[in-house]
């Protein structure tokens, strides 16, 4: 066991600061100090700390040779502080989905980094079916590709909404058209569709290559397992130098505009950075795999 003190610790834009006593991999408790236990401390009050980044990718080099993808990950992820990776299978037909998952699972076997495994699938595949198949297998998201938007408004939402309880993964837009009114336009139809039928789903595509926010890892069912500081969750974590230039500065924030002074990222208890050099161990990473989606109350 041993105290990491004077953490100044930042959520959307305030800074508060206390120490964490940690035990293994995880926290055992965070509060204002712990003047009276006589564990190593590590001072970090010459930085920022925040959760690692949880961020979301559909474009990772599989096919290719390993260190292709070993430079992928390194320079999209390890290097921004992000320690999991969102990403998905693509599929056409019901009958692919286990097949492709366990694809993706061996193709990332050698990540050094967390993952969690989404499906991508038509407009014409959202049908109670296989949406008990995705519950099932506990998906933790479905992407839709709204390509065929025209064919929502024939889709059984009601029953679609009991074959999602009680996982309640949500179900994700990807707006295929380069076209930004048409676009709009889908998506317009898209979120009347989703409040109407009370379908729990997110009304706006998710930003590749950027952290996600913790509203949308709550309804994923990764919050507060992942992107969290609080007692009882991984030790996970990034300090940036502190200065002020970055005072009243969000996560996404540091993360767009500051990148040049993350000094270290820290993985389930683990440095796997630090300064410029990239610690990097094949297989590190593990599958996670969601329980509730939407468990936490923000």
């Amino acid at each position: 066991m041993y105290i990491i003190e004077n953490a100044n610790i930042l959520k959307d834009k305030e800074v508060t600061t206390s120490s964490l006593l940690i035990t293994g991999n995880r926290i055992t408790a965070n509060q204002s100090g712990f003047k009276h236990y006589r564990f190593i401390k590590m001072d970090v009050e010459p930085y920022i700390m925040t959760p690692s980044f949880v961020m979301l990718s559909s474009k990772i080099p599989l096919q290719g040779a390993f260190q292709d993808l070993k430079t992928s990950l390194i320079d999209h992820f390890l290097l921004k502080g992000c320690t999991t990776l969102v990403t998905y299978v693509a599929i056409n037909y019901a009958n692919e989905l286990s097949d492709r998952i366990n694809e993706l699972k061996t193709a990332l076997i050698s990540s050094p980094i967390d993952y969690v495994i989404g499906v991508k699938i038509p407009t014409r595949l959202i049908t109670p079916a296989f949406i008990r198949i995705c519950k099932k297998l506990k998906i933790p998201a479905l992407f839709i590709d709204l390509q065929d938007s025209e064919f929502l408004e024939t889709i059984p939402w009601g029953w679609i909404r009991e074959a999602l309880f009680p996982f309640n993964c949500p179900i994700i837009p990807i707006i295929s058209t380069s076209q930004k009114k048409e676009a709009k336009v889908v998506l317009s139809k898209w979120n009347d569709i989703m409040q109407k039928e009370k379908i729990p789903a997110l009304y706006e595509e998710l930003q590749e290559n950027q952290p996600l926010s913790i509203s949308v890892l709550n309804k994923m069912g990764l919050y507060p397992q992942k992107a969290s500081l609080m007692n009882g969750t991984e030790l996970s974590y990034n300090l940036y130098l502190k200065d002020r230039e970055i005072n009243n500065v969000d996560e996404q924030g540091l993360f767009h505009y500051h990148g040049d002074r993350l000094l270290v990222t820290v993985n389930k208890g683990k440095v796997v950075r630090a300064g410029k050099k990239v610690l990097f161990t094949p297989g590190n990473g593990e599958h996670v795999k969601v329980r509730t989606p939407s468990y936490f109350s923000l």
